[in-house]
């Protein structure tokens, strides 16, 4: 075999570990790329050029394909976390949340500055719209 088929089979290697060590799937195309150059060198070992131009033919050619099938596969956590868990449940107003000045709820425990869009008095329940920053946006329960 000559030298420049190992040195594309090398190079796929390569992109091979690279592309299992990140989960993107970008250098799937690049592994391909490399061994139909490695195939090429076969033939005609001496042709860099040819090469060269298969391996990045092939791989721009496959790169939107395999961004494609990235996104198939991979699939959004169902599962919220942190501060997103937040948004659509209850909290307990603890100071009384004005339009202009806010005010405080408690949820689970943790005091959280409060804004709301009406006047709302301590001791009410509120559900959790949003969160910007460190406050929580609320609304009253109906």
């Amino acid at each position: 075999m000559p030298t420049m088929f190992w040195i594309w089979m090398a190079a796929a290697v390569v992109f091979l570990i690279i592309e299992l060590m990140t989960p993107t799937m970008i250098f799937l195309c690049f592994v391909v790329g490399s061994a139909g150059a490695g195939v090429y060198a076969i033939g005609e070992p001496e042709s860099y050029y040819w090469q060269m131009g298969i391996f990045v033919i092939v791989s721009v050619v496959l790169l939107p394909f395999t961004r494609m099938m990235a996104k198939k596969i991979s699939k959004p956590s169902p599962e919220v976390s942190n501060v997103d868990r937040m948004i659509g449940q209850v909290a307990l107003v603890t100071e009384p949340i004005d339009p202009d000045l806010g005010g405080k709820v408690q949820f689970e425990g943790e005091i959280w500055v409060a804004k709301a869009e009406e006047a709302i008095e301590s001791q009410s329940k509120v559900r959790i719209v949003s969160i910007v920053g460190t406050k929580v946006m609320v609304e009253r329960l109906s």
